[in-house]
């Protein structure tokens, strides 16, 4: 199917995620602080023989949690690229190894226009691609279209593929089955959701 547009995550995505990974590292210190105060409660131990243990441990995971989490994310975002189809909506993501995630406009009911604290403090916003199938997945949605400098446009867009297409399918949101093969996996999905529920 021919391509309407491309586009790739804002260079503020990085912003945001070392914000995120910052306030990581001040809970680590706050928790450490804590300690420092709560441990030596006793005579035995001094604070500042709980210091000489506490704090070269504290800073030590500290480093290491910045050591291999914030290479991770660069390069999780330098290999973010979204694709918006006639048909559907591509993302491919990675770092080893490399998913091309495929969201077809038939199974996608909505999408839901999400800005964090750190988004609207960067000028982000992400949007979230809500499924018929999203009970698979265990963020709740099929796919996040994140780091959005113009989200207000491709939200506006892709609401507008998508009541081209459910006015096209006659329905809003999921194409009707066409053949009896459709229509047994359709009941088979709905047998396996149920079986799930009742397990839980």
């Amino acid at each position: 199917m021919n391509q309407l547009f491309s586009f790739d995550p804002h260079k503020k995505l990085k912003t945001k995620q070392i914000l995120v990974l910052s306030t990581i590292s001040l809970f680590i210190l706050l928790l450490g602080l804590i300690l420092q105060i709560t441990i030596p409660l006793g005579d035995r131990v001094s604070g500042s023989q709980v210091a000489s243990i506490l704090w070269p441990i504290i800073f030590g995971v500290i480093l290491l949690f910045w050591f291999i989490t914030f290479p991770l994310v660069i390069l999780w975002i330098n290999n973010l690229h979204y694709f918006v189809e006639e048909d559907r909506i591509r993302i491919h993501k990675g770092i080893l190894s490399k998913i091309q995630q495929n969201i077809p406009y038939k199974a996608v009911t909505d999408f839901i226009l999400h800005r964090s604290l750190y988004d609207r403090l960067l000028g982000l916003g992400s949007i979230r691609i809500q499924t018929a199938g999203q009970s698979a997945t265990a963020t709740g949605y099929e796919g996040n279209i994140a780091g959005l400098i113009e989200w207000e446009n491709i939200y506006d867009e892709l609401r507008k593929i998508l009541i081209k297409k459910s006015a096209t399918m006659g329905i809003t949101g999921v194409e009707e089955p066409e053949s009896e093969e459709e229509i047994l996996k359709e009941i088979l999905t709905e047998l396996r959701e149920i079986k799930e529920q009742l397990k839980k």
